[in-house]
């Protein structure tokens, strides 16, 4: 199964960055091993670290590889050829040029008491390997078996709304340290269940988990919105789920500006008290308006300030963009203002969140192109009674006309590079049947290089009412029917929380199925 996605223009390249290794945990003077299918690499000059990244002399990982390696000293430059993959590097410039296309890096090669060095992780990733830091031992591990190369994606989502699986109330009293345990514990456990990702919900409800120019700190972690926590829960979260070979996605609800309808409540510097003209109540909540460019654009800024400062794998979006149920959202004016073009509100609205979307993957592409940009939307497009390429579905909400998002649209167009549909209903279910959600989503995605990944509705399990989620068995029977499928680039659990309670033995059985050791 796939697990990073595939770029044609950019190749593996794209998909990867240089060795991240914690420097909190690992310092200048430490002897790095380098093991290449369990084998020492033969090297003179010892591997170093700079900045976090490991780099390494140019011959010895190229020829290690089976690559063609050229050193152009009139040039200042070094190349690897290996099948229909081309590297070119210049000595002191933060770039490579892979297959004819420039991908920006945070260190490029350098030179070293004469020698030229390389990052490691971005040449044995493009040249078609995988490369993992073990922590523990203070080895990076090169594994080259094709059948190796990508990684099926095992995930939960961590959802800090609510606090529903992390941080513990903070009303209840505030202690950092009982923070940084708690997500300790939580990615352990997550791990020893055989997991390797986690999509942790970073910015709930326009306040934010990291010290932001431009938001709020967030009232789910210290209790009062605006207050600061004393230290950078992002930064904490990435090392600690870095360390343990997990892969962290930041997610992000673009739209919700709070789960109550008083904008006098919010911090005084908030920015929806700073710009109400972006903001509609609707019903309980406070939302962004889609429909307003200005807002879309401030909501992307404050998105990009995260993949600009903190080593994150993914940007992530949920389901939420306009908002579900039966109270109107009240835009007319908006519609009125900005709409130039669509003869109705439902297609300007699918239009707005289109906008968004594009200008999110574009606006990464451009400044961190191994970072992914994924959605998980809600897990039926169109009902057929509706649209006859639509599922085989009796949904009662839609994705496209509920929620005003055209997840075919961003899939044939490229702008995601991961969809994780929710497909939250059992196999058998009479209105959205498990199987016949998912073969929609197989024929949709097939041939986009669009990767595909499943939500799965762990929650159900602690619910009394539902009465197919009786046992773990619904859940492992629906990871059995997408095992089927190599097209199907993973699993993930909503939430977090349901499998550390292992809540019907859930996490019992989830370690089983994933022989995690």
């Amino acid at each position: 199964m796939k697990r990073w996605r595939q770029k044609l223009l950019l190749g593996l390249a794209a998909l990867v960055m240089s060795t991240i290794i914690p420097w909190s945990t690992v310092h200048a003077d430490t002897q790095i091993r380098v093991l290449i299918d369990n084998k020492k690499l033969a090297t003179d000059v010892q591997p170093y670290l700079e900045n976090n990244i490991t780099m390494l002399p140019f011959r010895a990982i190229g020829e290690a590889l089976g690559a063609n390696v050229e050193w152009k000293p009139e040039n200042k430059q070094v190349e690897f050829s290996k099948e229909t993959t081309h590297i070119q590097f210049t000595i002191g410039v933060n770039k490579a040029i892979v297959n004819g296309e420039v991908v920006a890096l945070d260190m490029g090669a350098k030179n070293k008491n004469g020698r030229a060095m390389v990052p490691l992780r971005f040449v044995g990733e493009s040249l078609g390997v995988v490369v993992n830091w073990d922590n523990l031992t203070k080895t990076v591990k090169i594994t080259t078996g094709e059948e190796q190369h990508v990684q099926e994606v095992r995930g939960a989502w961590v959802s800090t709304v609510y606090n529903i699986d992390w941080p513990s109330d903070p009303k209840k009293g505030f202690d950092a340290d009982k923070q940084k345990t708690e997500f300790i514990t939580l990615l352990d456990k997550l791990k020893g269940m055989g997991l390797n990702t986690v999509y942790v919900q970073v910015r709930p409800t326009a306040d934010s988990f990291y010290p932001s120019k431009l938001f709020p700190w967030s009232q789910w972690l210290t209790g009062t919105q605006g207050k600061d926590p004393g230290y950078d829960p992002l930064a904490f979260m990435i090392e600690e789920a870095h360390n343990r070979g997990m892969a962290f996605h930041a997610w992000f609800n673009p739209y919700r500006v709070s789960v109550q309808n008083d904008i006098t409540k919010l911090s005084a510097d908030h920015p929806a008290r700073k710009n109400p003209d972006w903001v509609v109540k609707n019903g309980n909540l406070l939302l962004f308006n889609p429909g307003v460019p200005a807002a879309r654009e401030f909501i992307l800024k404050g998105i990009m300030e995260v993949v600009a400062n903190y080593d994150i794998d993914g940007v992530h979006f949920d389901d939420y963009f306009y908002p579900y149920g039966t109270i109107p959202f009240e835009d007319e004016k908006t519609y009125e203002d900005y709409n130039k073009v669509f003869s109705n509100k439902a297609d300007w609205r699918r239009n707005n969140v289109n906008l968004f979307v594009q200008q999110v993957k574009k606006s990464i592409d451009a400044v961190k192109p191994q970072v992914e940009f994924g959605i998980s939307p809600f897990g039926v497009w169109r009902n057929a009674s509706v649209d006859p390429t639509g599922s085989n579905t009796k949904a009662s909400i839609t994705s496209y006309d509920s929620l005003y998002a055209d997840v075919r649209k961003w899939i044939q167009n490229g702008w995601i590079d991961y969809v994780m549909p929710q497909v939250y209903w059992h196999i058998g279910h009479t209105a959205a049947d498990y199987k016949t959600v998912v073969d929609w989503w197989l024929n949709e995605t097939k041939g986009t290089g669009v990767d595909l990944y499943i939500g799965h509705a762990a929650y159900k399990l602690a619910d009394a009412k539902e009465k197919d989620w009786a046992t773990a068995d619904t859940l492992i029977k629906e990871l059995d029917y997408i095992a089927q499928y190599e097209q199907i680039s993973g699993a993930v659990f909503f939430s977090a929380k349901d499998l550390v309670n292992n809540t019907k033995q859930v996490a019992d059985r989830l370690k089983q199925y994933y022989e995690a050791p």
